[in-house]
């Protein structure tokens, strides 16, 4: 199977699960550590041009996990983020994380918050490097271990 197949297959089957999960998915934590995953896949370069973070907040908007949650609380909170990670990335992804790690406490919602950074970081097709590195940090900052997620 093809790299690309595998990354859209990877991303079809988090998407998958997460919607099994959806009606335990709608804690504060959950919301905002969500919007944080999704700022770290959108810079994970370091740089986030105008038309990736476009690209990001309409997947968060049609997302249907995310429904759960008023789309301009999602959009505004994803900016923040953003906004966080572009004025300075290290310093940003610093606070990023920390904010990431506020779903620790419940291991569905932890699980659930690296699903959604790779179905994000998937949806492209090419779930690059960056992008896992990210992802695999924030599997560090939630407690879960990198390799259930194939990272």
């Amino acid at each position: 199977m093809a790299l690309w197949d595998r990354v859209k297959e990877s991303a079809s089957t988090m998407q998958t699960q997460l919607m099994a999960k959806k009606n335990d998915l709608k804690s504060g934590a959950f919301r905002d550590a969500s919007m944080a995953m999704c700022a770290l896949v959108a810079a994970a370069d370091g740089t986030v041009d105008p038309a990736e973070r476009q690209r990001v907040a309409q997947l968060i908007g049609t997302n249907e996990v995310l429904q759960n949650f008023p789309a301009d609380d999602l959009r505004s909170r994803f900016d923040a983020y953003v906004d966080k990670l572009t004025a300075d990335f290290a310093f940003g992804k610093v606070s990023v994380l920390q904010e990431v790690a506020k779903a620790r406490k419940k291991p569905a919602e932890a699980r659930a918050v690296i699903q959604i950074g790779i179905v994000i970081g998937g949806a492209d097709g090419d779930f690059d490097k960056d992008e896992q590195a990210v992802v695999r940090e924030a599997c560090f900052a939630l407690d879960l271990p990198p390799h259930e997620f194939d990272l």
